[in-house]
């Protein structure tokens, strides 16, 4: 997820837009990090729930082996995952909360590596990963850093390996929040070098005292299984 519209703003005219390879809604710029950073240092984000996403506990019975969390926050799906016996990678752009997710697994006896990591330089990692999480990393991004995202990926999977992608829907009225995404842009982004398994219509579940205006039970989004080929 992302702090709300007024800080993502549109990107290039669109004198550029029929070069993108993502069709769909006008491009906006990829959200900052300090966005993300104000945040952690005033509260906890709205989606610092304690706990898992729903959508990713739903889908556990079908993720074994290594993993890889990209934009793990303070680590609540990678620590999950952790639990069930997978080999847990957790990465994300802020100190802050890689230093709250590692807090926790030592809390909690669970073994997870959490890193300081750019998640548009995945190839870094030096590593090959079964299952992806993506929970509200992939509708921060512009058109073009989708791009970028689905090369770096490439990188760190291969045929067979899984993404599961949780991102804002276009069914969540306009104004707070992330980009919108519809089914559209997320198959027509896939369609090369990945098979869409499955969308569904879901929710994020959001901190009840969070200070926030989304759709009464949780901001609309979508949930996707996707495996690369």
């Amino acid at each position: 997820m992302l702090p709300s519209d007024e800080h993502v703003s549109r990107s290039q005219s669109n004198a550029n837009s029929s070069d993108s390879a993502s069709p769909g809604p006008a491009d906006r710029e990829t959200t900052p990090a300090e966005n993300f950073e104000q945040m952690y240092a005033e509260e906890r984000p709205p989606w610092d729930i304690g706990e898992p996403q729903p959508e990713f506990v739903k889908v556990s019975d079908r993720i074994r082996g290594s993993v890889l969390d990209v934009g793990c926050g303070t680590g609540e799906n990678a620590l999950f995952f952790a639990a069930q016996d997978c080999e847990v990678t957790g990465i994300d752009l802020l100190a802050a909360p890689i230093a709250e997710a590692n807090r926790k697994a030592t809390e909690r006896g669970l073994r997870a590596t959490f890193l300081q990591q750019n998640a548009l330089q995945l190839s870094e990692l030096n590593q090959l990963f079964e299952n992806v999480l993506d929970c509200g990393f992939f509708h921060i991004l512009s058109n073009e850093d989708r791009v970028r995202y689905l090369s770096e990926l490439a990188q760190v999977t291969e045929p067979g390996a899984t993404l599961y992608l949780q991102c804002f829907s276009d069914k969540e009225p306009a104004g707070e929040g992330p980009r919108r995404v519809s089914s559209e842009e997320l198959r027509a982004t896939f369609q090369e070098g990945w098979q869409v398994q499955s969308i569904v219509d879901c929710r994020f579940v959001t901190r009840e005292d969070a200070d926030t205006h989304f759709s009464e039970g949780g901001p609309h989004a979508l949930f996707a299984v996707i495996q690369r080929v």
